[in-house]
C-alpha cells in the first residue's frame, strides 16, 4: 500500500503520476508520469495509461487496455477488457504525428464492451454503452446502445444498465431501478 492505493510489486508507476485513494493497480501496469487517476478506480492487468490521461472517480479499467494520450474520463467509467483506443487519425511509422493527438472524452458512467475499438476525437456522452466488439468512428449520444462495425445504435440505456423500452407517449422504466426515461430527440432522466 502506497499512501492510501495499492500498487502490486510487478507495476510500474512512474514519478510524477498522480493516484488516488482507494485505488487499486495490478499486475503489470504501467503508468506514466502525468497521468491522473481518480480515487477509488480499479486498474487491472497488464493495463498502460499514458502522460495526458485522465481519470475520474470510480473508474474500472479491465485487463490489457491501454490508454494513450487525450483520453479524458469522468467518473464511473467502465472499460472492458482489451477495449483499444486510438489517438491519431491517420497513422505512419515513418511520420511523427506526436502534434497530431487528439482528444477523446468519456462522459460519466460510459460503459465501453470487451474488445471494442474507440477512434480518436469523439465523446461517447453519459451513460452511453458501447457494445462488445464495436468500432466507434464518430460521437456517441448520451443514454445510447451502440453495436457493431462501424457502430451503429440499436437502442437506448438506462443508468443502471438494463435496456429501456419506450412506449408510444416516449416514456420507458428502468427494470433495475424502477427510474422514469422520456425520449424526444435525446434520452433524459425524468420524476414520475
Amino acid at each position: 500500500m502506497h499512501n492510501n492505493f495499492f500498487v502490486h510489486a510487478t507495476a510500474v508507476i512512474d514519478e510524477g503520476a498522480e493516484i488516488g485513494n482507494g485505488t487499486r493497480i495490478w499486475h503489470f501496469s504501467h503508468l506514466m508520469n502525468g497521468c491522473i487517476v481518480g480515487n477509488n478506480c480499479t486498474i487491472g492487468q497488464n493495463v498502460f495509461i499514458a502522460s495526458t490521461v485522465i481519470l475520474g472517480n470510480n473508474v474500472k479499467v479491465q485487463n490489457n487496455v491501454s490508454l494513450y494520450d487525450g483520453v479524458v474520463c469522468e467518473d464511473d467509467v467502465f472499460f472492458g477488457p482489451s477495449c483499444v483506443f486510438t489517438n491519431v487519425i491517420n497513422p505512419r511509422s515513418a511520420i511523427s504525428r506526436k502534434h497530431e493527438f487528439q482528444r477523446t472524452a468519456i462522459k460519466k458512467g460510459v460503459t465501453i464492451g470487451a474488445n471494442a475499438t474507440i477512434l480518436c476525437g469523439i465523446t461517447i456522452n453519459a451513460f452511453a454503452f458501447v457494445g462488445a466488439g464495436s468500432v466507434v468512428t464518430k460521437d456517441v449520444a448520451a443514454y445510447a446502445l451502440i453495436t457493431g462495425n462501424p457502430a451503429k445504435q440499436t437502442g437506448w440505456m438506462s443508468e443502471h444498465g438494463s435496456k429501456l423500452i419506450f412506449n408510444k407517449e416516449g416514456i420507458a422504466v428502468c427494470s433495475t431501478s424502477g427510474e422514469y426515461y422520456r425520449l424526444n430527440d435525446i434520452v433524459e432522466k425524468i420524476k414520475p
